[in-house]
């Protein structure tokens, strides 16, 4: 009887791991963390090595102050987000970051964590229509879309980094495509945005032609950033505006996934590397596209150190539960629809193959193996 009871305490036990293995979503769950306080953060999905970077720089770095992490990620399901964040407050997360699915799905858990005076970070993605959100730590994404299109306008040879005219460059006119990022994130339409700021006038005085004629963010968008999406759209495109013999020279692309869908549609539509390949900008400095600028394939991308910006949310973070001064430098660029959220913003860098040595190797951020090897 004695080893009976013992064989099913054994088994009622190996049910109860099992479960609670089961119920994380996704998530790579509790830090063995410190005593100073547990910290929940909210992660959109591991499909985007990206997210995993951001992820991993949270922990490490809210670990090293002392706290306790509990990271989960949601594979892009927005009622497992949802859950995830009333198991973080549940379990006792004194602070929240959340870098959300769809910034404008998570009001109601954001009132149950304001009942009890838990601070809110949006981290990256701003939280929409809610005034429960306290700060907003991210980069200065108006910037990132000048960046794209000025990267775009460098590869064709119209201007230079920071967008100047460059003396003598050739009158086009150039065929271009636009992509932009999921509507759901309103990172998105600053993305957008910010390069129809500098494409605009180069469309306007027939430099740049939009084949297609698709130039607005609701025709280019592409639901959840998704690789896939945006290599049916990038097809769907040379077939209606190209099969007459006519190339495109250049693609705005928001986001590295992105790049590398459109690359495949290129590759199945014959196109080939050489002088005929178009231009094509990126963002988040991948390792598959910072592989792709160095043969050529991808042109280049938007670095944006998710190191600092986990310094910076984690920073937030903590100060807001100790009910300390939380530094913003940007009080009144992102409005919610609800209230201007007091931010954080950090400088993105262009990526070409001249500058990886230095901006990805030199840093830290990849290795000359992960890079080169």
């Amino acid at each position: 009887m004695k080893k009976k009871a013992l064989l099913s305490l054994v088994a009622a036990s190996a049910m109860v791991l099992g479960l609670a293995a089961c119920a994380g979503g996704g998530g790579d769950g509790d830090s063995a963390g410190g005593d100073k306080g547990r910290i929940g953060v909210a992660m959109p999905t591991k499909s985007s090595e990206r997210w995993i970077a951001d992820g991993n720089a949270l922990k490490k770095h809210l670990e090293d102050q002392g706290y306790t992490v509990d990271l989960q990620y949601a594979e892009d399901d927005i009622p497992t987000q949802v859950s995830q964040i009333e198991n973080m407050i549940t379990k006792g997360a004194e602070a929240l970051i959340v870098a959300s699915i769809d910034g404008t799905t998570l009001t109601n858990i954001l009132e149950d964590a304001a009942s009890q005076d838990i601070p809110v970070i949006a981290y990256d993605r701003l939280l929409m229509n809610t005034e429960n959100v306290d700060y907003y730590a991210t980069f200065d994404n108006f910037l990132v879309g000048q960046q794209q299109a000025w990267s775009l306008l460098n590869g064709l040879g119209l201007t230079d980094l920071e967008g100047k005219a460059i003396e003598g460059a050739p009158e086009g006119p150039f065929n271009i495509e636009m992509f932009a990022g999921s509507l759901d994130d309103n990172n998105a339409f600053f993305f957008f945005n910010g390069a129809q700021q500098e494409l605009k006038p180069f469309i306007d005085n027939g430099t740049i032609v939009v084949k297609s004629g698709q130039v607005k963010i609701e025709q280019a968008a592409t639901e959840r950033w998704n690789g896939e999406v945006a290599q049916s759209r990038m097809e769907d495109l040379l077939t209606a505006n190209y099969s007459g013999g006519d190339k495109v020279d250049g693609i705005l692309s928001p986001y590295d996934g992105i790049s590398r869908g459109i690359i495949s549609a290129l590759t199945d539509g014959d196109y080939t590397l050489g002088d005929e390949w178009p231009i094509i900008t990126g963002q988040d400095a991948e390792i598959d596209s910072v592989k792709a600028i160095n043969t050529g394939e991808q042109y280049a991308t938007i670095f944006k150190d998710t190191r600092e910006l986990a310094k910076v949310a984690g920073d937030m973070a903590i100060a807001a539960l100790n009910g300390e001064k939380v530094a913003t430098n940007d009080d009144s660029t992102y409005n919610n629809e609800i209230k201007d959220v007091p931010s954080y913003l950090l400088q993105p860098v262009i990526v070409l193959k001249d500058n990886i040595q230095k901006e990805l190797i030199d840093t830290g951020y990849w290795t000359e193996k992960e890079v080169n090897g």
